[in-house]
Parts: C-alpha cells; structure tokens; sequence
C-alpha cells in the first residue's frame, strides 16, 4: 500500500469504528421497554446510531476516494472486531475458544492484505 494511502485507510477504519458504536446503541436500545412504537423508534439513542451510521457511510464513501473497491472488506473484517470488543467489554460477553483464534484469523487477513 501506498503512504498516501494511509488517511484514506484510516478514514475507513473510522467510519468501520462508527458503524460499530451505532450498533452498540441500537443492541442497548433494544433491551429497554418503551411502552408504545414512536418512543421506541424516535428516542435519542436510536436516532443518534442511524445519525452515526450516516456519517459511517460518509466517512466510507470519502475513504474510497483515495483506496481501491478491493479494500471494502478490510473494512468490513474491520467491523466484526470492534463488535465483538464492544460486546467484551460493554455487554461482558463472553470471548470463548472459538472466538479468540477467529478474531486473530481476521487481523492477520487484514494485516495480510494491507501490507
């Protein structure tokens, strides 16, 4: 990869990143009782993660740009590791045996691919 490669790589990563935060919001609203259809989808949180999954989308369109179509998945591999992070950390999920080798599968795919 280039060098002058790396901010558009990076805004990639970070609209990946955004994207995950937005899921976060979306799996802790949906646990809470709202009592009627309107509170349930035109509450702050709800409308903050789609908020921030357009800005993900933005940030994704501007990193392309810069760095080929072929870098989608990376970006998308990208989003299966901070979920699975958040989920660890925010949700005390548990990581699992199964889990851990997959996640370092996916950051060496990535690390693989960018080099």
């Amino acid at each position: 990869m280039k060098p002058e490669a790396l901010p558009f790589l990076l805004l990639g990563v970070a609209g990946s990143l955004i994207a995950s935060l937005s899921q976060v919001l979306l799996k802790t609203e949906s646990g809470r009782e709202h009592g009627s259809f309107l509170k349930e989808y035109l509450n702050v949180r709800v409308i903050g993660a789609y908020v921030l999954l357009a800005l993900s989308v933005l940030l994704t369109m501007l990193a392309y740009r810069g760095l080929p179509l072929s870098m989608g998945p990376v970006f998308e591999s990208c989003s299966y590791v901070f979920v699975t992070l958040f989920g660890v950390l925010l949700f005390k999920e548990k990581l699992g045996r199964r889990r851990l080798p997959a996640l370092l599968l996916i950051l060496a795919g990535i690390l693989l691919y960018t080099l």
